[in-house]
């Protein structure tokens, strides 16, 4: 499946099941997929496929912030048309053409298409209509977004189906006329963690080929390859067999497969690239040569999804001690103070993150909760939900504190590699408490403060289950899905890093694959 078919809406019968009444929701995090794109190549153009998109109409109405006065001191905004310019006979430029001679809207690699944009704009409103007008969680009329917290990769992609998502979950006549700009967080390339970053993480980058390769290793010469190869390789360069490590890689090949079968006519493969199951045979493979590391390796899970799970339940952790660590410091007033310029909100609520299929499939394998899923399609979510207990959720929390971090001048070998370095204590101010302590150095009053609150997951509105929340003790009585905070910390802080940097710069000559398998969603 490329394109989400979203379930209908939860019936009354199943809100009820779903959100029972003892527990208040407290917090939302949403990880969604961005939507429908291009290929982020071109490839089979022998096919008949053509190399450029009419996809993409925003390419005639594109917006940049300009100074327009001699001092610099004004602000406007330039509206203009782009067009994509390429080379043609001898190398002469030529302005790229679609399939029908289309100059405009034509689409740049990987780029977010018409139709991913109606998909997550519809995202957007679905969230709404559970979260707004099914349970009254979030206002139906915002002043600002400062309880909201809004994040995207350096893709532009992942930025704008964020921005369409927030559009359709809070339209603008679900926002006051004099509604600020909402504030959207994004990272450099270099510290990107929304994503599995191999390409500014060497060790994890070595991890990832080990596995791709055991994959190749393993499915290369199977009667499911040679399938393929009777389907596909007529079109490959040189006629070449179909391989995990081929070229086009068998990613590589699903890729260009899933973006065309999300589209019109007009940009279709021949027909065999389509069949059932050649497709399940793709998604199987590719499945276990990105995801397998996940889950028996817990150096992967840190490297790979570690910080941003350690960034999930920071927030988390940050909404039970109210003390700014659940994203209000990040989205916090003019110039990022903390309470200045804000509309007096002192929680953050929800959180919307724009990422890849990549993010969520490594989220939930290394979380225990993928067995038996197929890659995810275009505009999926991850909704990480808290609740607290009704009796807990009156007690009082401590007002917000900011304290600058103390570093320690004399830095151990293990604090150097796996703690924070001086030069990044330095120049941030975060809120003391528990955050990304592991659970084992939290003090009695902070273990005792997630008592009666409880994690659970849905994945395109299905409900997971993390296998480290069933034993006893470990979830909310009678529901094994919602796992309780404590339990769901403990196994996160098994592969949060403290340092990744670090981290990705070390033991680059030892063994990619673990002694022993290191299973994936336990503490």
């Amino acid at each position: 499946m490329t394109t989400l078919i979203p379930r209908p809406s939860y019936s009354r019968e199943e809100l009820d099941k779903l959100y029972p009444k003892e527990l208040e929701l407290q917090l939302v995090q949403i990880l969604l997929r961005h939507g429908e794109r291009s290929p982020v190549s071109p490839r089979f153009q022998n096919t008949g496929l053509q190399p450029y998109w009419p996809y993409c109409n925003s390419a005639r109405q594109l917006t940049s912030v300009i100074r327009n006065t001699k001092d610099f001191s004004q602000w406007d905004q330039l509206k203009y048309r782009r067009r994509l310019e390429t080379f043609g006979a001898y190398d002469s430029p030529v302005i790229a053409a679609g399939p029908q001679g289309e100059f405009d809207a034509i689409c740049q690699p990987g780029e977010l298409t018409d139709k991913g944009r109606d998909t997550t704009l519809a995202l957007g409103q679905r969230l709404r209509h559970l979260y707004v007008d099914q349970l009254d969680f979030m206002p139906k009329l915002i002043a600002s977004s400062d309880m909201i917290y809004l994040r995207a990769t350096p893709i532009p992609r992942a930025l704008e189906s964020v921005q369409q998502a927030f559009s359709g979950f809070y339209p603008p006549s679900a926002r006051t006329a004099d509604f600020p700009p909402p504030t959207i967080i994004t990272r450099t390339p270099a510290d990107e963690t929304l994503y599995p970053n191999d390409a500014s993480c060497r060790r994890f980058a070595k991890l990832s080929r080990a596995f791709a390769q055991r994959t190749a290793e393993r499915w290369n010469d199977t009667e499911d390859m040679e399938y393929l190869s009777k389907l596909f390789s007529k079109w490959m360069p040189g006629k070449a067999k179909v391989a995990v490590d081929s070229h086009p890689r068998l990613s590589g090949i699903m890729d260009t497969l899933n973006a065309t079968d999300a589209h019109g006519p007009e940009t279709k493969l021949p027909k065999e690239f389509y069949t059932p199951k050649a497709r399940a045979i793709i998604d199987k493979i590719a499945v276990e040569e990105w995801f397998q590391g996940y889950n028996e390796s817990a150096e992967y899970r840190m490297l790979g999804s570690g910080g941003l799970m350690g960034d999930i339940t920071s927030r988390m952790t940050g909404s039970v001690e109210r003390n700014g660590n659940d994203g209000l410091v990040e989205i916090g007033g003019n110039d990022g103070e903390l309470g200045k310029g804000r509309g007096g909100e002192t929680d953050i609520k929800f959180a919307l993150s724009g990422c890849h299929d990549t993010t969520l499939a490594g989220v939930l394998t290394s979380l225990g909760a993928f067995d038996g899923e197929n890659w995810p399609p275009f505009t999926s979510h991850i909704a990480f939900e808290l609740f607290s207990k009704r009796a807990a959720a009156g007690l009082s929390r401590p007002a917000p504190t900011l304290q600058r971090q103390s570093s320690s001048k004399n830095p151990s070998w293990w604090s150097s590699l796996f703690g924070s370095t001086k030069p990044y204590e330095e120049a941030s101010v975060a809120p003391e408490g528990i955050s990304r302590k592991p659970i084992t150095e939290l003090t009695q009053a902070q273990r005792e403060a997630l008592q009666g609150y409880y994690v659970r997951i849905r994945y395109n509105d299905k409900i997971m289950q993390v296998p480290g929340c069933k034993p006893e003790g470990k979830h909310l009585d009678g529901d094994t899905t919602f796992c309780t905070l404590e339990a769901f910390k403990s196994i996160v802080d098994k592969y949060t890093p403290k340092n990744w940097k670090a981290a990705c710069t070390s033991r680059l000559d030892e063994p990619a694959f673990p002694d022993k398998p290191e299973p994936a969603g336990y503490e």
